[in-house]
């Protein structure tokens, strides 16, 4: 790919000891173009949650490399890893992870909180992301008043609140019904269109799956499938 977001080369994670390591990652080569949904399907132990975490630079590697746009990552540089994930990566988390104290508008804005966005500027854009996942007449409900689908839409909305270079979904529809899920896919699908964001999504449901661009599937720490779908 001439134009990757997110390069892997010969990525490996073990465990335990270093005389008895236990390997996770089998030297793992890919890489995501820019503006695409890719979807990693495996079942659980095969190494896709650590995976995700460490291109989100959550977790180190023991050995192998990750670049992202561009530029390669130190898994020795806590600093750098922070700087470059809160610059380039939003999180998309299966149980929400929204503050329940705040509004949903307050949630979406959190991240230009954080970078210091002023006040009268984060709620305007807060409020144009609620408008694009279908929730403008939501914003000033508390998560505890908004369904599953609705909250997960918020959380959404709050990982695109910086148009982040690539969007990490880790089973975002996986606290959901097949309906709901459907729906929260769908407005995934359209952010990712619409605003061009680079989408890789953890997931177990084929049927989801199957509407993403590209599909990666994972046994036993290794890629054992690399479709291109649409």
């Amino acid at each position: 790919m001439t134009d990757a977001i997110l390069e892997v080369n010969d990525l490996r994670k073990s465990y335990g000891a270093p005389d008895q390591p236990i390997p996770v990652l089998r030297g793992l080569s890919f890489a995501i173009e820019r503006g695409s949904f890719c979807a990693i399907l495996g079942p659980s132990g095969s190494g896709k949650s650590t995976l995700m975490n460490i291109v989100g630079l959550l977790d180190r590697p023991t050995s192998g490399a990750v670049r992202l746009a561009g530029e390669m990552v130190d898994p020795g540089s806590a600093d750098q890893a922070a700087h470059t994930r809160n610059r380039l990566i939003g999180f998309v988390f299966q149980s929400f992870n929204l503050l329940p104290r705040l509004t949903a508008w307050e949630n979406v804005a959190l991240p230009l909180l954080y970078a210091g966005v002023p006040r009268a500027m984060r709620k305007p854009s807060a409020l144009e992301m609620l408008e694009r996942v279908g929730l403008a007449d939501r914003a000033e409900h508390r998560p505890g008043a908004l369904s599953g689908g609705q909250q997960q839409r918020v959380a959404l909305a709050r990982a695109l609140i910086r148009n982040p270079g690539l969007v990490l979904a880790d089973e975002p529809t996986g606290s959901l019904d097949s309906v709901t899920a459907g729906e929260v896919m769908g407005v995934l699908r359209e952010l990712n269109r619409s605003l061009g964001a680079t989408v890789v999504m953890v997931t177990h449901d084929r049927d989801l799956a199957s509407r993403c661009d590209r599909r990666i599937e994972m046994l036993d720490g290794r890629i054992v499938a690399d479709v291109t779908t649409q």
